[in-house]
């Protein structure tokens, strides 16, 4: 592909090696969440949400769990000005939450913004100037003092119009375009920074690292982070937070490997909505916490319900393979996997086990309000024997004998490649009950009545052609005197090679499910199916369901 010579790494490696957070293979704990979905993520919207839809979106997020969230530019536009006052002045922020702000280090945008704050519970104003060598020569055409001059008067006039606001604030600064920028310079400029703020225990401030454009791999980001975090001035009272982009389509990596190196909290959005390739996903990180088995303190249990309302009010949507949260996350139509998948399950039961072990399965499904019946196994052409038998099990109570196994398989695969389409659960049932309880009929049994005679003797009204006839038959059980009279009736000969039998549930009035499979001359098996609330009954009409398989599929000819 041509052009690429024109490109050039753009990123600066820290002064210093900076590998400690490669010794550490896990996060141990949640950092800070904070959204930033009515910020940056309604800014990237074709159309942004309009003053109620950020309401509900906003209560969305409280419900989450979300304890800071970032509601807008307000000096940017009156919207914005005018959400900010609505959460104000309806009282629709909860003691417990923060909202944030975001301001340019320029005088007359900061002012406006205390405006739009004031009155706050509580509230971070975040004020950000860029620092990279790319918008000090191209934009700005100032030296580095000069723009480390920017931030301090920003820095001082937010603290100097906080004194006078009513609410509670914080204060935040971002060198905006970080990636860009000399990562001991970026350094510098926060510590001029917060050599104006001061931070207490009681009053912390926050250092947010933005990677705005994502240009390098995240163990750079890693090593560039341990650095500022070593070399931040009041270490103990500032919380370094992380803004990544996922231009590399890396965000996620860049969060983690970052929370390793040092970083306290994380700014991004749900499913990972921002401009151009998005901000970092918020759900990922905090599911893949969960996954470890880490209390990441936001609740996703209802998933599907925070997705529809995600797409409902921003018009995005959530890819179908969107970790955690897409339709297919949790979905297997390999053979393969949905054998193993069933067979993890099926020892999770027989084992009683707490800890999650099921293959293919990160987490359990139930987690995120995600079923087993309908979700994580689904039937195609591509799908095998185990996954057939588990949705028939998980969905109808239906436990196919091992032998059959394999033939309903190929049978629901046959289908599902002919029709070219995925089977639902009701299309399989359809189609098991149609080729192994509704057979194609040579004969059928009418009547059947036994006598404990010389061991089991029956008396069988058989109907074929329109005409009846009783034929009487013993034998060493009544399934077997029934088979017995089947033989003689239609002159043939064949082996009843398996019987099995279970309830298709745990009360006492349930229907017994029978299945009969028999062969010839020790070649193929031919199968009925039947339920029926005597199983005597279910297991005649299995019997007769089966031979009238082998009839239809051999062609044999009986009387």
């Amino acid at each position: 592909m041509k052009g690429f010579e024109k490109y050039q790494k753009s990123y600066f490696m820290p002064p210093e090696d900076c590998y400690e957070w490669v010794k550490k293979d896990a996060i141990d704990k949640p950092p800070v969440w904070c959204s930033v979905d009515l910020r940056d993520g309604n800014q990237a919207l074709i159309e942004p949400m309009s003053l109620d839809e950020k309401i509900e979106f906003f209560k969305m997020l409280v419900k989450i769990g979300f304890k800071e969230i970032e509601v807008g530019f307000p000096a940017a536009s009156e919207t914005e000005f005018t959400f900010l006052r609505a959460l104000i002045d309806q009282h629709l922020i909860p003691d417990d939450v923060t909202v944030q702000v975001l301001t340019q280090a320029r005088e007359h945008i900061i002012r406006k913004t205390f405006e739009a704050v004031d009155g706050a519970p509580n509230a971070i104003v975040h004020v950000y100037n860029s620092t990279s060598v790319a918008q000090r020569e191209q934009v700005f055409r100032k030296s580095k003092e000069e723009i480390k001059e920017i931030a301090v008067n920003g820095a001082k006039l937010l603290k100097e119009l906080a004194a006078e606001a009513h609410g509670n604030f914080r204060f935040e600064y971002s060198p905006e375009s970080f990636h860009g920028t000399e990562v001991d310079y970026a350094v510098e400029v926060c510590n001029a920074v917060l050599d104006v703020w001061q931070p207490q225990a009681d009053a912390p401030a926050i250092i947010n690292i933005p990677a705005t454009v994502e240009n390098a791999m995240p163990h750079v980001f890693a090593s560039q982070i341990e650095y500022v975090s070593k070399h931040l001035k009041y270490r103990d009272n500032v919380v370094l937070s992380l803004h990544p982009h996922n231009d590399r389509g890396t965000g996620v990596a860049t969060a983690e490997l970052g929370v390793l190196a040092g970083a306290d909290r994380l700014e991004g959005t749900l499913f990972g909505n921002g401009e151009r390739t998005g901000n970092l996903d918020l759900v990922t990180v905090a599911m893949n916490l969960h996954s470890h088995g880490v209390d990441s303190k936001l609740d996703f249990h209802n998933m599907q319900e925070i997705a529809d309302t995600y797409e409902r009010l921003t018009a995005m949507q959530v890819s179908k393979r969107q970790p955690y949260a897409g339709e297919l996350v949790f979905t297997a139509f390999s053979g393969s996997h949905q054998d193993a998948i069933s067979k993890g399950m099926a020892f999770r039961e027989e084992r009683n086990e707490n800890l999650w072990t099921v293959p293919y399965l990160p987490i359990d499904p139930k987690d995120v309000g995600r079923t087993y019946d309908s979700d994580v196994i689904r039937i195609n052409s591509q799908s095998g024997k185990g996954g057939v038998a588990y949705v028939l099990k998980q969905n109808y109570g239906l436990e196919i004998p091992d032998r059959m196994r394999e033939e309903v398989g190929y049978l629901m695969k046959g289908v599902s490649d002919h029709a070219h389409a995925e089977l639902s659960p009701e299309d399989m049932l359809r189609v098991f009950e149609e080729t192994y309880s509704q057979p194609k009929r040579s004969f059928a049994i009418t009547e059947v009545h036994f006598q404990q005679k010389d061991g089991i003797t029956t008396q069988v009204t058989f109907e074929q052609d329109g005409k009846k006839e009783v034929v009487e038959a013993k034998g060493n059980g009544r399934l077997n005197a029934v088979n017995n009279a089947i033989k003689d009736f239609l002159g043939i000969s064949y082996v009843l090679d398996v019987y099995e039998e279970h309830a298709l549930s745990k009360t006492s009035s349930s229907k017994a499910m029978a299945y009969v499979g028999i062969t010839q001359d020790e070649k193929q098996l031919y199968w009925g199916v039947s339920s029926d609330e005597d199983i005597i009954r279910a297991s005649i009409d299995a019997l007769e369901h089966a031979v009238n398989h082998m009839i239809e599929i051999k062609g044999e000819k009986v009387h």
